[in-house]
């Protein structure tokens, strides 16, 4: 018997049962079959099980479609809001494939506060130790190659990093791995089944709303903007990342020490993804604050604002650093942009971060599910 199964018999399965009850009746009516993946893959089954309902609650990309055009949603007494019942089982998913266990409390607490507030308390004790150790190197100017690593060390940089950034690559997989299986999506994966899953995440066509017009609005209009700023966020996102890996190269096989110089290829990506990711955010953010609130998941807000806040300041600082890294403010910035990365990989594996890798899992299994169903 499956942990789902087991949480959905006791009052703990609160979020799964109503996820059940709605596809239930959901798969009676099928009207939104063509609105997005979750419908195309309820489409194929009769009954829904126990087992399936976090994998069908993660291909929901919260588009709100179904509920905008559902005939069943509140005030009728069917009481029908799919977005938001699917919304709250998969925040409780990240909480129970937590790994460890005892870290999934911290999807709880992982809002706006306490991410802005773990980035602030990493760049003070960065700060208050460079400023106690050597206050004269902090404040000065630094134009030579290699000059951001006479403010902190190149080892402490890749230590502290590293091992973060591993930590949570390794509590990701983990995650995802109990997710996969839990689902029963051992039989499902298929080479063209992830190269169609990559395509659909990299284009976010489930974004479209089943029709291409984009996710409902507040007055139940369509629009792509929230398509749009998400491939702002996430291509800038990938875009640093790439900048990230290039610049390790340059170091580590060029011999060439940062900062680079200002058209080479770190520092290109690294300027465009960093526009990205302070336009995609921004417009999230304001997409957000004006979205009609009684599909959304209000309760997890925190957690959606500190992810955005995050990216936003990483990107800000970092351009900051960037534009005055020939100034005396350059050891001041690098400290903070540093503060706010770090806090970033700290609460990488356990906020809304996840939400990504998680929806791509589903999106592999759907594919190879479709490909299993074309076969039989």
């Amino acid at each position: 018997m499956s942990d789902l199964t087991l949480i959905a018999t006791d009052n703990a399965g609160e979020n799964a049962a109503e996820v059940k009850r709605v596809l239930e009746i959901c798969n009676a009516c099928r009207y939104c079959e063509g609105f997005c993946a979750t419908f195309q893959a309820l489409t194929s089954r009769t009954r829904v099980e126990w087992s399936e309902l976090d994998y069908l609650s993660n291909l929901c990309h919260n588009c709100t479609a179904c509920y905008h055009a559902c005939q069943y949603s509140p005030p009728h007494e069917f009481n029908i809001n799919a977005p938001l019942a699917f919304s709250r089982l998969r925040a409780e998913s990240y909480q129970r494939y937590a790994w460890p266990k005892i870290m999934g409390t911290l999807f709880q607490n992982n809002g706006l506060v306490m991410a802005l507030a773990t980035g602030v308390i990493l760049a003070l004790t960065m700060l208050l130790g460079s400023t106690l150790i050597n206050q004269e190197v902090l404040f000065s100017q630094h134009q030579l190659p290699g000059a951001f690593y006479q403010i902190v060390s190149h080892e402490f940089i890749v230590a502290t990093a590293g091992s973060i950034f591993l930590f949570a690559i390794v509590a990701m997989l983990m995650g995802v791995t109990s997710f996969w299986r839990a689902s029963e999506g051992s039989g499902q994966f298929f080479f063209p089944a992830l190269w169609k899953a990559m395509k659909s995440a990299a284009t976010l066509d489930n974004l479209g709303g089943g029709h291409g017009k984009g996710c409902n609005t507040v007055d139940e209009s369509f629009s792509n903007q929230r398509r749009l700023f998400h491939q702002f966020t996430m291509w800038g996102f990938l875009l640093c990342f790439a900048a990230t890996c290039s610049a390790t190269f340059y170091e580590y096989v060029l011999g060439q020490l940062s900062p680079f110089p200002f058209f080479s290829l770190p520092v290109i990506l690294g300027t465009v993804g960093g526009v990205g990711l302070l336009i995609g955010p921004i417009g999230l953010t304001w997409i957000k604050l004006r979205s009609d609130p009684r599909p959304m998941n209000r309760m997890q807000y925190g957690m959606d604002y500190g992810f955005l806040a995050l990216l936003f300041l990483i990107s800000l600082t970092g351009l900051l650093l960037l534009a005055l890294r020939e100034t005396a403010a350059m050891g001041v910035l690098l400290l903070i942009h540093l503060g706010f990365v770090f806090s970033f990989f700290v609460t990488l594996p356990y906020g809304k971060f996840v939400h990504g890798i998680y929806r791509f899992a589903a999106l592999v299994m759907f594919y190879g599910e479709q490909q299993q169903d074309n076969k039989a």
